[in-house]
């Protein structure tokens, strides 16, 4: 009874301190102490525990050899987006599809696929594809609303289709295979692009309007989208999509067959990111800015993996994940309803702290209740990650709308956010369709698992 006291003053405490906006690494670490404070017998004995686990926990946590590859990964991405990489194969597919209705919405979405395999974060892409794909839609007048939904919605397949920042944290934590996540994520991220670029075609048909059919330009408007995108060269195009599609190959092919571990063909990403960014001529104040841009990005989250891993310690000794886990079993739902009460939750917390946060507060409690359910934990992992990321284009905190809104602050300051919002909801819907039918079907994310780790 006293841990479990315990326990429902630790989840008080850790809820507060989010809410008055104390940084998630902090609050978890401040709650962590408190925890093992409080279980160890609060007297002066209990500051020596403390520390102890406090300095072993940081130092087993950052030891990890696995821990690399979320720095790497984030390198790579960096190297390619700064080449210019992305870029010439956005114009290149824009191009190809310039006989389809929506063509340009398409090629956002399909630029952002292939962009997903090169970079890890979600983030990255909304700001990228902003940049580029938003004025050219405003040029050739499609409903801002629309294309910034299409930018917004499209970005979250930064995290779903590997090597995704996400899944890393997510086998972390669960000690899962990085690997094997990874190929968990291939045919759901393929399935959720095809009903993105289904969604965009079908607007194209059914609502011409909303792609610039029959809008009758404002010579003001092509204006403020700024000069005409240059047209991209035939080569330029192939050089740029045989790279990206060389570091796929050799970074995921490499680590499904046993060639490397994920550390090192995260190495070997930034390395060929690298070459590639230098043969399309990066300039050295562009390679110090990509080092110093993972820096900011990877030492946040390593923070952030330290206090979690403490957090998890804590639930350990207080016995609050046992707790959970057995209001759970023993509710008496059925196991869908107890997996949407979870996408219930990820989606409200989605409203307030970022992904990774989400993650670290939640995966090692549902992770183990969903293994209890019978579900297949590569699985399930997918079904988390779609329902995070959803969670972060739902007001009135979606990170990723703020991020596209941020993006494009000079070229339309007068966009409202909650159009973003608002032209983001299709997308949501069609992230929530993707996670029923894993549940349904969840060989749709184990196919690949299965067959290059039998």
């Amino acid at each position: 009874m006293f841990e479990a006291n315990i326990a429902i003053l630790l989840i008080v405490c850790l809820i507060t301190l989010v809410a008055i906006g104390v940084h998630i690494a902090i609050a978890l670490g401040m709650t962590s102490a408190l925890g093992i404070f409080l279980v160890t017998g609060a007297d002066s004995y209990a500051f020596n525990t403390v520390q102890r686990m406090l300095a072993a926990t940081a130092y087993e946590a950052i030891r990890e050899f696995v821990f690399a590859v979320i720095p790497l990964f984030l390198l790579m991405g960096e190297f390619i987006s700064k080449s210019g990489t992305v870029t010439d194969v956005y114009r290149g597919l824009n191009r190809l599809l310039r006989r389809l209705p929506g063509r340009l919405g398409i090629a956002t979405v399909l630029g952002n696929a292939l962009f997903s395999f090169v970079t890890g974060v979600s983030i990255a892409s909304a700001a990228t594809f902003s940049r580029i794909a938003y004025p050219e839609m405003k040029r050739f007048g499609y409903h801002p609303g629309f294309a910034l939904g299409t930018v917004a919605g499209s970005s979250c397949l930064g995290m779903l289709i590997p090597p995704s920042v996400l899944m890393i944290v997510w086998g972390i934590l669960t000690e899962q295979s990085i690997g094997q996540l990874f190929a968990g994520g291939i045919l759901p991220g393929l399935m959720l692009t095809s009903m993105f670029i289904m969604y965009v075609f079908a607007m194209a048909i059914l609502k011409p309007s909303v792609v610039g059919v029959g809008v009758v330009q404002n010579p003001a408007a092509i204006a403020d989208a700024g000069e005409e995108a240059p047209e991209v060269s035939t080569s330029q195009f192939l050089i740029s999509l045989f790279g990206i599609v060389a570091v796929i190959v050799a970074v995921l092919g490499g680590i499904w067959f046993g060639i490397f571990s994920p550390t090192e063909g995260a190495g070997a990403g930034a390395f060929i990111g690298l070459v590639l960014a230098l043969l399309k001529g990066m300039k050295f104040r562009d390679f110090i800015d990509a080092v110093l841009s993972v820096g900011k990005t990877s030492a946040p989250i390593l923070l952030l993996l330290v206090a979690a891993s403490l957090y998890s310690r804590t639930l350990a000794m207080t016995g609050m994940a046992n707790a959970i886990e057995s209001l759970f079993i023993g509710s008496g739902m059925e196991p869908w309803m107890i997996i949407a009460v979870m996408v219930l939750i990820w989606f409200a917390l989605g409203m307030i702290i970022d992904s990774i946060s989400i993650m670290l507060l939640t995966a090692a409690i549902f992770s183990p209740i969903a293994i209890q359910l019978g579900y297949d934990p590569i699985a399930f992992a997918i079904i988390a990650i779609i329902a995070i990321e959803a969670g972060l284009l739902t007001p009135p905190f979606g990170l990723l709308v703020y991020t596209v809104k941020s993006a494009i602050q000079d070229i339309d300051p007068t966009m409202n956010v909650m159009t973003i919002f608002k032209s983001s909801i299709p997308y949501w819907i069609i992230m929530l369709i993707a996670m029923a039918l894993l549940v349904r079907f969840p060989e749709i994310a184990t196919l690949l698992p299965n067959a290059l780790f039998p």
